[in-house]
C-alpha cells in the first residue's frame, strides 16, 4: 500500500534563458530538492514528499527540461545542464538543501554537489545512475532505435511499467497517462530521445569531489541493474555513503515502497 499524497501543489516556473523549468514547493523547514529521473515526472515523489513536509521540510520538485511541465526549447538536455536547473532553483530558493535524485537525478545530483558544496548539504540517490554502466555491445544503439517513432512511446509505456516489479501504486494508471500525455505533447518526444543519449561520465568524474553526505537507496529487483546490491554497494563506497536496501523494489522505490523508503530518508535526514 502507498502512503496517502496531498493536493498537489501549484505549479511555478523558473526561467532559464531559451525556456523554462517547472518546480513546485510544499512545507516549511529546512529545504529538500528532489529530481526525478529520464521519462519520469516530478511526481514520482508524490508519496515520499508529503513524508517530508510532515516530518518539517520544505519540499521542492522539478521537471527535467523536456518532460512534465517544463518547456522543450532547450538545446541541451543532458545532466550538466540539468545540473545548472537544480543549482539556479537552489540559488532561487535559498539553498542549501537535501538534494535527492532518482536515476539520472542521482547524477544531476551529483554534479550539482561537487560543483556548489555551498548549496548541496546533503545527497539521497535512489536507483542512482551516476556512471555508465556497463552493458552488452550494442545496447545503447538497441534503445535508441525502441525509442524511435512510431513505437518508441508504446516502448517507454511498457518499460516504465516494467520497473514496479512487487507492486504498482495505487494511483498508477492515472500516472502513466499524465507521463505519457507530458512525452507526446509537441517537441516534448525529441527532447526525451536526447536526454536517453546523455552520458553520465561527468557525474563519474566528479564523484570524489563530493563531501555531501550520502544515503543510496536501491531496489533489490531494480531490472536497471545486473546487480543492484552491487552497484548500490559501489556508489556508497565512492561516496562514503551509506546503503538502504529495499527488498523486491525496482528502479522507484520512492514511489512503489514509500512506506520503507519514506521513513529511512527522515531518518537519514535527522541524524
Amino acid at each position: 500500500m502507498n502512503s496517502m499524497t496531498t493536493p498537489r501543489p501549484t505549479t511555478q516556473y523558473l526561467n532559464r534563458g531559451s525556456d523554462a523549468i517547472a518546480y513546485d514547493v510544499q512545507g516549511e523547514g529546512p529545504l529538500v530538492l528532489a529530481i526525478p529521473g529520464m521519462g519520469d515526472l516530478r511526481a514520482t515523489y508524490r508519496f515520499l514528499a508529503p513524508q517530508l513536509v510532515a516530518a518539517g521540510y520544505r519540499v521542492a520538485t522539478f521537471d527535467l527540461r523536456g518532460h512534465g511541465e517544463s518547456g522543450v526549447d532547450f538545446d541541451r538536455f543532458d545532466d550538466l545542464a540539468a545540473a545548472s536547473d537544480a543549482v539556479a532553483l537552489l540559488e532561487h530558493l535559498g539553498g542549501p538543501a537535501t538534494v535527492i535524485g532518482n536515476s539520472m537525478g542521482a547524477a544531476v545530483a551529483v554534479v550539482a554537489a561537487a560543483d556548489r558544496p555551498d548549496l548541496v548539504e546533503r545527497l539521497v540517490l535512489t536507483g542512482p545512475f551516476v556512471r555508465d554502466v556497463p552493458t552488452p555491445p550494442g545496447m545503447g544503439l538497441v534503445v535508441r532505435t525502441a525509442l524511435l517513432r512510431p513505437w518508441g512511446p508504446r516502448f517507454w509505456r511498457a518499460f516504465h511499467r516494467k520497473m514496479f516489479p512487487a507492486r504498482v501504486p495505487t494511483d498508477y494508471t492515472t500516472y502513466r497517462d499524465g507521463l505519457f500525455a507530458s512525452l507526446t505533447r509537441p517537441g516534448a518526444w525529441s527532447a526525451f530521445q536526447q536526454t536517453a543519449r546523455t552520458s553520465h561520465q561527468p557525474a563519474e568524474a566528479r564523484l570524489a569531489q563530493v563531501d555531501a553526505p550520502t544515503l543510496v537507496v536501491m531496489g533489490t529487483a531494480d531490472p536497471d541493474f545486473k546487480d543492484p546490491a552491487a552497484e548500490a554497494n559501489l556508489v556508497a563506497d565512492r561516496l562514503g555513503g551509506q546503503v538502504v536496501l529495499v527488498p523486491d523494489a525496482g528502479h522507484y522505490p520512492q514511489a512503489e515502497f514509500p512506506d520503507v523508503v519514506g521513513p529511512a530518508v527522515v531518518q537519514f535526514l535527522k541524524a
